[in-house]
């Protein structure tokens, strides 16, 4: 997949290298990190490596993607700490504009888990 990339994005920026992160994941289209400001015990980022500036953006050709992208989620979820279904368990979120809380405008799929981190976000 041919990676498109935008100078002034922060996530285009740690995609390239240039700023670091902690990763915990990483193929030839995605990368996955912990987020810089979590919001519960487990919280990591999941983000295509072509700049997509939010799900409002997705074309059908990004379907297999985001596929993946749900796909490694669980796996990612519970290599990082996450208790098993059903009684553990993780959120996923992705934000969309401005006015639903999206901060960097770079396609990201939070990945949420821990002891009820949920009533902190709610």
């Amino acid at each position: 997949m041919q990676h498109d990339h935008d100078p002034d994005c922060i996530f285009c920026k740690i995609v390239a290298g240039d700023i670091p992160s902690k990763k915990v994941y990483e193929d030839d289209d995605l990368l996955a990190f912990h987020d810089i400001s979590p919001w519960a015990p487990i919280h990591l980022l999941i983000i295509p490596k072509t700049h997509i500036p939010s799900m409002a953006q997705v074309q059908p050709e990004h379907a297999p993607l985001l596929g993946r992208m749900m796909v490694l989620a669980p796996q990612l979820a519970k290599e990082q700490g996450c208790e098993p279904f059903p009684e553990g368990g993780f959120r996923l979120v992705v934000n969309t504009g401005d006015e639903s809380g999206q901060e960097v405008h770079h396609l990201h799929l939070h990945v949420v888990g821990g002891p009820h981190p949920w009533k902190q976000i709610l």
